[in-house]
């Protein structure tokens, strides 16, 4: 890497953003002495910026190789706000409200919370208002838990452990074996569906969105009542509805 000579050029994030910048389509998880290579930084610059952009959430591993989060869509959003995965999603997530005349939105990973980051809402089913940017415990939500999925299993008890594991009902899971144990579930299936568990009387599923790597970048959330719809008739209408609508983000994505 050629870097100009300058008192205003700031070597370690140039270095930084190059360890970043070494992942792509084609190299979306790699050990470290690859991300060496190709950043052209020493095996000692890169463990450094690795495990500083790991601490900070911007990269994930599971010992032996590392790969980008969702995070680090945080360092374009200023971009991205304005032509980015909210606007991307939108129209689909309009055309599949309409289809299904419920609420549908989408959300991201951020530390223990999903954050909401495009909705159409048709109706108020929860006591309170979501908009985007609204915050819930990822563990208690059906977008929450297919983005869960999505971490490396070696990481995903401990992450629940430290993780609050507050009872909003009755029905919420807090024990930390019965949440892996369903995480796993959604794993295996590609879906998530939540009864009562955020809220009584809210039934909610969802799917993930993959980006151009197949990691996930988003879950696709549709949210009802349960006095609308019952869980077998959201199983069986709204998850191939709800997929066909992920598969069409992505292709957009791509």
């Amino acid at each position: 890497m050629t870097e100009p000579a300058s008192e205003d050029f700031v070597q370690s994030l140039a270095r930084g953003l190059a360890v970043i910048s070494a992942f792509d389509e084609a190299h979306s998880e790699m050990t470290l002495s690859e991300v060496a290579r190709r950043a052209e930084v020493s095996a000692a610059a890169a463990r450094r910026f690795l495990r500083t952009l790991e601490t900070l959430g911007y990269v994930r591993s599971d010992g032996r190789t590392f790969r980008l989060t969702p995070k680090v869509l945080e360092l374009g959003y200023g971009y991205l706000s304005a032509l980015s995965l909210p606007e991307i999603m939108q129209p689909h997530l309009r055309e599949l409200s309409t289809e299904l005349a419920e609420s549908v939105s989408a959300g991201v990973l951020d530390g223990d919370d999903v954050v909401y980051v495009a909705r159409i809402p048709t109706r108020r089913i929860m006591s309170v208002s979501i908009t985007i940017g609204t915050r819930f415990p990822a563990v208690a939500t059906s977008m929450g838990r297919v983005l869960l999925a999505d971490l490396p299993e070696s990481d995903l008890e401990e992450r629940l452990r430290a993780a609050p594991r507050e009872r909003f009902t009755s029905a919420t899971l807090t024990d930390v074996d019965d949440l892996v144990a369903e995480i796993a579930r959604v794993r295996e299936r590609g879906w998530s569906i939540v009864d009562g568990e955020l809220e009584e009387g809210l039934r909610s599923m969802a799917v993930p969105v993959r980006g151009r790597d197949g990691a996930v970048v988003a879950a696709l959330n549709v949210s009802t009542s349960v006095g609308r719809h019952t869980l077998e008739t959201i199983e069986r209408d709204f998850v191939p509805r709800a997929r066909a609508t992920a598969a069409a983000i992505e292709a957009d994505l791509r």
